[in-house]
């Protein structure tokens, strides 16, 4: 799946354009006004293609800025911008950095060291907010995970197989707003098939100013595993591809995670408040009916499946290869290889765990083991849900597997 959205064109195209433009004299300002009316130009033609993208909006709110900041008019010609070639001694390989990008040196000097969270997304999907609150969710299409004053962090999810319920994570993005003279605004975005190394300028480090290098994205494994480090505001952030889909994860200062200017707003962010109700799934309930339905079987005639198709039994004996530990993260892969069929989402749990291990403050929080919160009535598998109903829909479930 490719999305018909160029907005990372557009803004690979006007950054290449006016690299190092801001130590241009008044006298080629006009050079610049040029560059960045082709920008809105260029995101005007693929508007009706990113009405949800955040990377979108972002552009176009900072397109505006810069207009008003360097007088520029929108009327005017609209070239398109050429490429420049960066000077030699770019700030790409520049290694100072003031104390202000250094996030534990500046903000807590004289104050007590920060208390880090955790929020993490993988699998069908699963997300484990910053408060260690575990859910499973159906969240569809564009939902924001993190937005505060020094990021924002938005996932589309698709599903899985046609008409199924189960999505996984296709897109990412990550936009860093411009933080002082540490980091210039940068844009990453990640989709399946295709995890990049850098951010959608082609930069791997937050931009020309001194503090550039508080933020540097490295590749860990080609096209599987990239690492975001945001030193100025403490932050570490883990992107990886797993089959076709994405997980995420990040390592976060409390200060940070609550660095926001509407605090009415919060509830929107699914890493601070978790899913909205009618939005989570009691996969511990469907789990109870896939083991009886995985009971029923041995009694009865087996129904008709694909060969990836897996049993009960089957899930949790490859869910234990790779998770021995008999968690959340391990119910979440045998709820995922029924639902899916697909063996990468238990590398998905898999990872996911990895990362927490890594990321996670609080050694003794690594495992969850039991639901963190009741649904109310009316959600997708409410825990009043008759066992045979469930086994009923699952076995449906199943012979329509059969037929694909």
């Amino acid at each position: 799946v490719t999305s018909p959205c160029k907005i990372l064109k557009c803004n690979s195209e006007f950054w290449a354009a006016t690299s190092g433009s801001h130590h241009l004299g008044a006298e080629e300002t006009p050079e610049f006004c040029t560059a960045l009316r082709a920008y809105a130009h260029c995101t005007r033609r693929t508007a009706r293609t990113c009405r949800g993208d955040l990377a979108y909006h972002s552009a176009v709110h900072g397109i505006d800025d810069l207009m008003v900041q360097h007088n520029c008019s929108k009327d005017g010609p609209t070239s398109q911008p050429r490429l420049r070639t960066l000077p030699p001694g770019d700030s790409q390989e520049r290694s100072d950095s003031p104390e202000i990008c250094h996030y534990e040196k500046s903000f807590h000097k004289h104050t007590a060291a920060p208390n880090y969270t955790h929020c993490g997304l993988f699998g069908d999907p699963h997300l484990r907010t910053f408060t260690d609150t575990f859910q499973t969710c159906k969240v569809q299409g564009a939902w924001p995970l993190i937005d505060n004053n020094y990021l924002n962090v938005q996932v589309t999810n698709t599903p899985v197989l046609p008409g199924s319920t189960a999505t996984a994570t296709s897109k990412l993005t990550i936009i860093f707003k411009s933080f002082q003279e540490c980091v210039d605004q940068k844009v990453y975005q990640a989709e399946m098939d295709e995890l990049p190394a850098a951010f959608a300028d082609g930069s791997k480090n937050g931009g020309d100013k001194n503090g550039a290098n508080s933020l540097k994205i490295t590749e860990k494994v080609s096209g599987q595993h990239i690492e975001i480090q945001a030193k100025y505001i403490g932050t570490t952030i883990v992107v990886r591809q797993v089959g076709r889909y994405l997980t995420f994860a990040v390592r976060m200062p409390e200060e940070v995670v609550n660095a926001v200017e509407d605090r009415d707003s919060q509830g929107l962010y699914l890493c601070l408040r978790g899913c909205p109700l009618n939005q989570q799934i009691d996969f511990q309930t469907i789990r109870s009916a896939q083991a009886t339905e995985g009971r029923a079987r041995r009694k009865g005639p087996s129904l008709p499946a694909p060969p990836e198709a897996f049993t009960y039994e089957t899930a949790t004996a490859k869910c234990r290869e790779k998770l021995p530990v008999e968690d959340l993260y391990f119910q979440s892969c045998v709820f995922d290889l029924l639902t899916t069929g697909d063996v990468n989402f238990m590398l998905a749990a898999y990872y996911a765990f990895e990362d927490v291990k890594m990321l996670h403050s609080n050694k003794d929080k690594l495992h969850l083991y039991e639901r963190t919160r009741d649904l109310a009535p009316g959600n997708t598998a409410p825990s009043g849900t008759p066992p045979a109903l469930w086994v009923a829909l699952l076995c449906l479930s199943q012979c329509w597997l059969g037929l694909l």
